[in-house]
């Protein structure tokens, strides 16, 4: 029988030929369906997507459904439908398959990275070849390059015909330079200079660490982010008109070189006139007036504004009102330059928590986290008391990240539920410690600690010191919750020798076996105190060039001891974080007791105090001291004695030879001890929100002295210098560099010092 073509379907002219399909054929009843031209699709696939089954009657609308249906599957370019008789035949043109993708001139990126991008826009190796994905991927691929700077970037595409109906795709790429910020203009500024404005901003133009920062790349959110930092930073300063007209960012033809044109209008200054309280006061106005921190006659800051209603809202939060409001109201006078405020109250509604969540704890125990929480399920909502268990949770140093969400609860008016959500960080380290010296040279020791094993919150450190002066081998664990109220335990076990003959000073050899339990009892959220009890088994030596005071030792009470001791200890700590602390305080007192062959005891105090002196300032103040004694007839112990001088100490000098020297000139320590440090810490100029690199100025100052030697602030030791501070990806790096101030013949100095390890 003569077939009748139905319809000639092109992706161009699909709506003309379905036109023109309803013109061709009466409705029938199908007794067979056939496809024709499938390569790789399954003949059931295009069955499935067919409107009409063998046995139904066809008619033109099916019909055009039919084609809509196969075309909307993506994997034709050509569907073709005639009828012979009673069968329905199919005839189809498959689209190409992507065979492989290919990339050329690419070094920004891994090819991984652009794999994973190309996958998102649906081109991969294995799927149907779209043109339209294709021009779609050009044009992300040239989007990521344009996030990395390089608006020279060109992307072109070769489509290489394969066998079997398949396609290779080249991506031919030409990364061209880094356009890199030449200029920042901020225009109409007048009451602070341009150079102070420009510095707020963390876009700027190339500098020594900008290699490292990408802050001379130019970027929309950073410049964003830059605008709200000059916005408030005139806010804060009484400017309450202030306003940015416009921003203009130009390329050169080279796309090389970008120029940021900022134009301001900065308004009057303003003066606070008036600030009143009015609204629902379920705690007295007379508290809730003593949080304002704007008052009459001051210049106008947003910042003090915001930090009265948040404490205004956050002492409601306290009692119970999660959602409460404290909004100002601003009153106006242009012609007198003033604003009054009048801060309405809402307490809302009090709540209570019925649920704690946490999230993101991939590796650590929900347990762990929730021991920390100090807001109890089914308790009154205290916003305190969530942001103490928020601090607790961070301070156990497990997580990079810890943020807090309130919830209400659906249904209810007086419910909400708590959400914790964390981010775990590398809670395992290698430590390395290292000095450089003129004779000592090149000293290696490294500790492997895992503070999180299993996720348990337990701690765990194995410690491996091979170098020529210390060897030590130890291995320490911690239980912080070894009882559900907080008392922690833990023991050490270490093998320790001590080769002084290669150190500066005065030779001996100790070779020590010993080990101890501890135990901590938190007093309260920012203090403890703790205990421990050890013995020991010491082998020591000297030799004829020892200082005679060790000699003296040996002769009188012999080369070997056992011992024990006993240790207490008392801390408060009030930093605002152990990471990177910016203000607070640390307070710690211990106290070392021995008995048996050896009857000594030690005492030591130190206090640290961090006081923020700007947004990017920091004051650092530590001081230390120790005092030790033998005690039953017995003198303290020559290897027990105190030792000042290197890093942690008076830097600038050799680790542990301030203080007393023997007839040789050795370092032999002392029994009292005296350190002090002052140091301002901020930003690395150029990266001033980098809060991974912070850079120091320090004044060092201490020293030692012996049985019998008078204490005197004149033979303390300073040294000032420089320090750097980097939680790098590879682990974190200290580094000093120093110069003594003060320093005596036989002095020992290291001018150059740092620690480095990595986390796993």
């Amino acid at each position: 029988m003569r077939a009748r073509v139905v319809a000639i379907v092109g992706c161009a002219l699909l709506a003309l030929c379905i036109g023109a399909f309803g013109q061709s054929f009466a409705p029938f009843v199908v007794k067979d369906i056939r496809v024709e031209g499938l390569q790789r699709t399954e003949a059931g696939t295009v069955f499935s997507y067919l409107p009409v089954k063998v046995g139904e009657r066809l008619t033109t609308e099916k019909a055009q459904e039919a084609i809509r249906a196969l075309y909307a599957t993506g994997f034709f370019k050509d569907v073709r439908l005639e009828v012979q008789g009673d069968v329905l035949i199919v005839y189809v043109e498959e689209r190409p398959a992507i065979a492989q993708i290919t990339f050329s001139g690419v070094k920004e990126f891994d090819e991984e990275t652009l794999r994973r991008v190309l996958r998102e826009q649906g081109l991969a190796d294995g799927r149907i070849f779209d043109r339209a994905l294709l021009e779609t991927a050009e044009q992300e691929l040239k989007r990521q390059y344009l996030a990395k700077g390089r608006y020279g970037a060109q992307v072109e595409t070769t489509v290489t015909p394969l066998e079997r109906n398949r396609v290779a795709i080249n991506f031919a790429v030409t990364e061209g330079d880094i356009a890199k910020i030449r200029s920042i203009n901020i225009v109409g500024a007048h009451a602070f200079p341009e150079k102070t404005l420009v510095d707020l901003f963390v876009l700027r133009t190339p500098g020594w660490l900008t290699w490292y920062t990408k802050h001379d790349q130019y970027s929309r959110q950073r410049l964003a982010g830059d605008l709200e930092t000059l916005r408030s930073y005139y806010l804060n300063r009484g400017y309450l008109d202030f306003a940015i007209e416009s921003t203009q960012v130009s390329i050169t033809p080279d796309k090389k070189d970008i120029y940021i044109t900022i134009n301001v209008r900065e308004g009057d200054k303003y003066t606070v006139s008036s600030v009143e309280l009015s609204g629902t006061f379920v705690v007295p106005k007379e508290e809730l007036e003593r949080l304002i921190r704007v008052k009459p006659g001051d210049v106008f800051s947003r910042a003090r504004l915001n930090q009265s209603t948040k404490a205004i809202t956050d002492r409601l939060g306290n009692e119970g009102y999660a959602f409460a409001n404290a909004n100002a109201v601003p009153n106006v006078d242009k012609e007198k330059r003033s604003v009054a405020f009048n801060i309405l109250v809402d307490p809302g509604r009090r709540v209570y928590v019925r649920r704690i969540n946490i999230s993101g704890n991939t590796k650590t125990r929900d347990e762990v986290v929730r021991r920390e929480m100090r807001q109890l399920e089914g308790a009154f909502y205290d916003t305190s008391k969530i942001q103490l268990s928020r601090r607790r949770i961070d301070r156990t140093q497990y997580f990079s990240e810890v943020t807090v969400e309130t919830k209400p609860v659906e249904g209810t008016q007086d419910q909400v539920d708590v959400n914790f959500t964390v981010k775990e960080k590398q809670t395992g380290s290698i430590m390395l410690g290292a000095g450089i010296s003129s004779t000592e040279g090149f000293v290696i020791s490294g500790s492997v600690s895992q503070q999180n094993v299993f996720g348990s919150g337990k701690f765990l450190s194995v410690n491996v010191s091979s170098g020529k002066i210390n060897q030590v081998y130890s291995l320490s664990y911690l239980n912080p919750y070894f009882t559900v109220d907080g008392v922690s335990a833990g023991f050490d076990v270490y093998k320790r020798k001590i080769d002084a003959t290669n150190a500066s000073v005065s030779p001996y050899k100790t070779d020590t076996w010993g080990g101890g339990f501890k135990f901590g009892y938190p007093l309260s959220e920012v203090s403890s105190v703790s205990f421990g009890i050890g013995a020991e088994d010491v082998n020591t030596t000297v030799y004829g060039n020892s200082s005679p005071s060790y000699q003296q030792f040996i002769q009188t009470f012999g080369d070997h001891y056992t011992y024990g001791f006993g240790t207490a200890g008392w801390a408060r700590d009030t930093r605002d974080s152990l990471i990177i602390p910016r203000e607070g305080m640390l307070s710690r007192a211990s106290v070392e007791v021995g008995a048996g062959d050896l009857k000594y005891y030690k005492l030591n105090f130190q206090q640290q105090w961090l006081y923020p002196l700007s947004r990017t300032f920091t004051l650092f103040l530590n001081g230390e001291v120790g005092y030790g004694e033998g005690y039953g007839g017995l003198p303290l112990p020559f290897f027990k004695n105190l030792y000042a001088g290197g890093p942690g100490s008076v830097r600038g000098y050799k680790p542990f030879t301030l203080g007393p020297q023997d007839i040789n000139g050795d370092p032999i320590g002392g029994n009292r001890k005296i350190v002090g440090n002052v140091e301002v810490l901020f930003p690395m100029p150029g990266a001033e929100n980098d809060k991974s690199l912070r850079l120091g100025a320090f004044v060092d100052a201490g020293q030692v002295w012996g049985q019998g030697q008078d204490l005197s602030f004149s033979d303390l030791r300073y040294s000032t210098g420089i320090s750097i501070a980097w939680n790098s990806p590879f682990g974190p790096l200290k580094l000093s560099a120093a110069q003594p101030l003060n320093n005596k013949p036989g002095d020992q100095i290291q001018r150059l010092q740092f620690q480095f390890g990595t986390g796993f």
